[in-house]
């Protein structure tokens, strides 16, 4: 009887020897290829002799009696307890081993395939760091982006701004999620928000505090065109600004000076009277084409589109600046196509950008005595559709080739003082931009010193 039962104990532990060292080669294979760190033979003994403590103890006292009053042999006795040892250091009765053990390779494991997969998904460039600063996996767009950030490599190697680096290390080390600016100067200038967020696979431990996280989350969200944005508007309300504080000067001066010294002088009075409507309407015309330019940028969609001919139009507004021709003695020419020029758009628009062009040209081209407005269907590359182009020139005396990128931007002129003099506001031609802009065309502008200039509207025919 004594004999069944101690082969009864032995059995057990050894099917449980066998199943555990299968599950250990296991383990330690998964370890090895992650290429983990393992915990050393001696605290691996201890660990599990330390979680079956009671077990062994209580071996021991049955073992013990089982000699004294049954007078089993002591070697048997001895042998049983071997048995029960070596099961007891096989199988652990806690968690804690496997809890070690799982904290080793949640804090070096390399990012499985999802987390890879999830980074991977952001739209943003994204990288995953380890504990180190070792980078250890980017998305598409992250290499793209920045194609020298190599995996496997520090990024200390590549990005080396020291408020980056600090604001990876305290995140490394435990610390709360971070963000920093960052900026690319070359090939062109690029402005980043770079966020740090630790990420942690396990529970941290509540005793010793936040354990510092097993990666290091950076994404880089691009903030180029809002700072670009943001400069604009800047801009934007500096000149208008000063656009409307010299008329406004102006008026306030003379005001004072007709309650002044100029009240009693009738010949002063009415030079002064004309200077400030010349003034005020200067005001009036840069309110006028600021309030448009809002409204243009404010209108999401044509809603209010329709068929145009351009032909029509075009000798529509030739009538209406029939008077400005006469006074500046300037010819307009129109050598359009017998056939319509139909495109799709806003009528009221249309005639904005015709009417800001030509009389630009009479104006800026006065002294070259004639303008050109014509027309005429191009036929697309490589999808074969029509576009109606709608050019308009002057032979003045032309613009130098660095103005050109710059004059649909508001409020740049070549020369302000012609300019002001011509009554120009500097936001004609930014309007024409965001006309034709919206209605899907583009504008091109063509010049040569002495030579005039020449500016083509293309917008694709409704009849492709």
């Amino acid at each position: 009887m004594i004999r069944f039962s101690v082969h009864r104990w032995a059995a057990g532990p050894i099917f449980a020897a066998r199943s555990l060292i299968g599950e250990k080669s296991m383990v330690e294979h998964s370890l090895d290829e992650n290429r983990l760190p393992t915990l050393s033979r001696s605290r691996e003994l201890r660990e599990r002799l330390l979680n079956g403590k009671w077990v062994i103890g209580a071996s021991v006292l049955v073992l013990s009696l089982l000699g004294y009053f049954e007078d089993v042999a002591w070697p048997l006795l001895a042998a049983s307890f071997l048995v029960l040892a070596f099961a007891v250091v096989l199988t652990p009765r806690k968690p804690r081993l496997a809890k070690i053990r799982a904290g080793l390779a949640q804090r070096n494991v390399w990012p499985d395939t999802r987390i890879k997969a999830a980074v991977e998904a952001l739209p943003e460039p994204s990288f995953l760091i380890g504990p180190k600063g070792i980078v250890r996996f980017g998305n598409m767009a992250g290499h793209q982006m920045f194609p020298s950030v190599e995996v496997g490599e520090p990024l200390s190697f590549k990005l080396r701004v020291p408020e980056f680096l600090d604001a990876l290390a305290r995140v490394t080390q435990g610390g709360d999620a971070e963000s920093v600016d960052y900026a690319e100067r070359l090939p062109t200038a690029r402005y980043f928000r770079a966020t740090f967020t630790g990420i942690r696979l396990g529970p941290g431990n509540r005793r010793s505090g936040k354990l510092p996280p097993d990666f290091v989350l950076l994404v880089f969200r691009d903030q180029t065109e809002q700072r670009r944005v943001e400069q604009m508007r800047g801009d934007f309300i500096a000149n208008a600004s000063h656009e409307l504080r010299t008329p406004l000067a102006s008026l306030s001066g003379f005001i004072e000076t007709l309650k002044g010294p100029a009240r009693d002088d009738a010949e002063a009075r009415d030079r002064f009277l004309d200077i400030m409507s010349s003034q005020a309407q200067r005001m009036s015309r840069l309110i006028d084409d600021l309030l448009s330019l809002s409204r243009i940028e404010m209108k999401p969609a044509m809603s209010d589109a329709e068929e145009i001919d351009l032909n029509n139009l075009v000798h529509q507004i030739g009538d209406t600046l029939a008077p400005l021709l006469e006074e500046l003695n300037v010819s307009l020419e129109m050598d359009l196509p017998e056939t319509p020029l139909h495109v799709h758009g806003v009528r009221d628009e249309m005639t904005q950008v015709f009417s800001n062009l030509i009389e630009n040209a009479i104006k800026y081209g006065q002294s070259g005595g004639r303008v050109r407005v014509s027309g005429r269907l191009e036929t697309r590359v490589p999808d074969g559709r029509i576009n109606a182009v709608l050019s308009v020139r002057d032979w003045g005396p032309g613009i130098d080739a660095e103005h050109l990128p710059r004059l649909t931007e508001r409020f740049y002129r070549v020369d302000v003082q012609t300019s002001r003099a011509k009554k120009g506001t500097g936001l004609g031609l930014a309007i024409v931009k965001h006309i034709i802009g919206r209605h899907g065309g583009r504008l091109a502008i063509r010049s040569e010193p002495g030579n005039g200039a020449c500016f083509d509207v293309i917008l694709e025919s409704s009849e492709s």
